[in-house]
């Protein structure tokens, strides 16, 4: 495996930074990761450090989405930006690439994938918060009203650090250090479009067929709020989009099933690459 350091893959179109693991393997189509809030691509807490191990047979391209990690700032965060930004490093190489999102990220890969399924390999959603579509179900529907009221409640003239410190403490969970790249991660979530009410049509991948799986914890051992007022939501928005989409739906323990659990994430992603090479 490649040990290289993180900087922009200089296929990527400008101006987003890549990650790049796995070089030598540009035999292969390569796998496009899209990160979700209050992270970016390699990052070893919300991102995708633990998937590093894949490297061993494909080209990873850990993709920093506009205003963080090392990709230049943008005014308002859009997941129909990383829509294009990933669309760009899907065509980069000629041959299309595997997709791979998380949360936030999963839509902006959700969208990318609807507009140009001709340039997917195979199409892994984690815990995506694409909540809209899975709206008639009541817990997205509660949940969807409680974010829009959140959203609009924000005050002003709040700090990236309170805004890390609110979002993780409010639910239970630990806050992280507040290093220069958590609080510019958390200065981009806290100004971005909310993912959740994105209208994104599921008719065209429903209809692809190349492979697809949506990834899911079981959020048993989260805090109480983060469960109810996250985890909920997610499992079901995650099997809604599973059966609309005609993919397998993988269920693991915990709520953060790429970094909690790498090692069945991991394998349950080769064996879906591996089943699109063959097809």
């Amino acid at each position: 495996m490649t040990d290289s350091t993180s900087r922009r893959d200089p296929a990527a179109p400008a101006p987003v930074h890549v990650t790049v693991w796995g070089e030598e393997n540009a035999d292969r189509p390569p796998v496009v990761f899209v990160h979700g809030i209050l992270t970016w691509g390699d990052d070893d807490r919300y991102g995708f450090a633990a998937q590093r191990p894949l490297a061993g047979r494909h080209r990873l391209l850990l993709m920093d989405r506009r205003g963080y990690g090392r990709s230049p700032d943008i005014e308002r965060s859009d997941w129909a930006v990383d829509a294009e930004d990933v669309i760009g490093l899907l065509g980069a190489g000629g041959i299309g690439a595997h997709l791979v999102g998380h949360a936030y990220g999963g839509v902006g890969a959700l969208a990318a994938a609807v507009r140009r399924p001709d340039l997917v390999r195979s199409l892994t959603l984690i815990q995506p918060g694409a909540l809209r579509p899975a709206e008639r179900h009541p817990v997205v529907a509660e949940a969807l009203a409680r974010a829009r009221a959140a959203t609009a409640a924000l005050p002003a003239g709040l700090t990236p650090e309170e805004f890390l410190r609110g979002a993780t403490e409010s639910v239970g969970m630990a806050t992280p250090e507040a290093t220069p790249a958590r609080l510019r991660a958390a200065a981009a979530t806290m100004t971005e479009l909310p993912c959740w009410d994105a209208d994104i049509a599921l008719g065209p991948l429903a209809e692809a067929s190349f492979p697809k799986l949506l990834v899911s914890g079981d959020w048993e051992g989260a805090p109480e709020q983060y469960r109810k007022y996250a985890g909920e939501p997610l499992i079901a928005c995650a099997a809604y989009l599973a059966e609309a989409l005609a993919a397998d739906h993988l269920v693991v323990p915990g709520y953060y099933p790429h970094t909690q659990q790498p090692e069945r994430v991991n394998t349950a992603l080769q064996e879906l690459w591996d089943r699109a090479e063959r097809t």
